[in-house]
């Protein structure tokens, strides 16, 4: 059943006294296949007439990296199997709970102290002082992990959702079947230096975890080069 295998899970962060409180948002079946995207960061550039060639080795950062896959959802499977609490959420709600919390996961959050009321009192002023002459603290996308077991635990953002309902409940046309379409970028280390506070710290964690994992993995397979690549080479 459900609780016999490792799902992959999305966890969304956001800010709250005294700790962070994530919000999973677990797979109800791992997709069958994921598109795992590679893609180089932008050359040097062409150097200009008179000018030294410019290294075409030379890169300006990190290479991009994104995944892509579908996620299915039923409420029935859930309501025959899941909990009292979670079978009688889906009966009422079907799938749009988990629709949802998807949906969460592009609408940006206030940063700590900022939010609606803060930023309308200091507007006005209220208190009898004058407004401060600082801006807005703008909104930002909340950190994300995607977690696809132990070899792969990555900061991302998410690029694009796209939702197909495809069965109602004949009801309350509550959506009881549907996939989503999910894009994710995984968040390089000169853009993980813009998520602050424990998040950062955990989000740098993770990342270093997995890249350290892969570097280790690529080591192994020297083993492989090794035996391979003789009577390949001319010397």
């Amino acid at each position: 059943m459900a609780g016999q295998y490792l799902r992959g899970a999305l966890i969304e962060f956001t800010e709250s006294f005294p700790i962070p409180v994530p919000n999973v948002i677990l797979f109800q079946y791992n997709p069958e296949t994921m598109t795992h995207t590679w893609t180089p960061a932008k050359t040097g550039g062409v150097s200009a007439p008179g000018q030294s060639p410019s290294n075409p080795l030379a890169i300006s950062g990190p290479p991009e990296e994104s995944f892509s896959f579908n996620l299915a959802m039923d409420a029935g499977d859930t309501i025959a199997d899941g909990s009292a609490v979670t079978a009688g959420l889906a009966t009422v709600s079907g799938v749009y709970p988990r629709i949802a919390a998807l949906e969460m996961l592009l609408f940006p959050t206030a940063p700590p102290g900022g939010g609606l009321i803060g930023s309308v009192s200091s507007a006005l002023g209220l208190g009898g002082s004058a407004p401060p002459a600082t801006s807005v603290p703008a909104s930002q996308l909340p950190t994300v992990l995607f977690v696809w077991g132990p070899g792969r635990i990555a900061p991302v953002r998410v690029t694009t959702l796209t939702i197909t309902e495809k069965i109602y409940d004949g009801t309350l046309l509550i959506p009881t079947h549907a996939e989503a379409q999910i894009s994710l970028k995984v968040l390089t280390p000169p853009e993980l230096q813009y998520v602050d506070g424990p998040l950062g710290t955990l989000a740098n964690a993770a990342a270093s975890y997995t890249a350290g994992l892969r570097e280790a993995l690529a080591i192994a397979n020297l083993a492989n080069s090794v035996e391979s690549i003789i009577g390949m080479l001319p010397v």
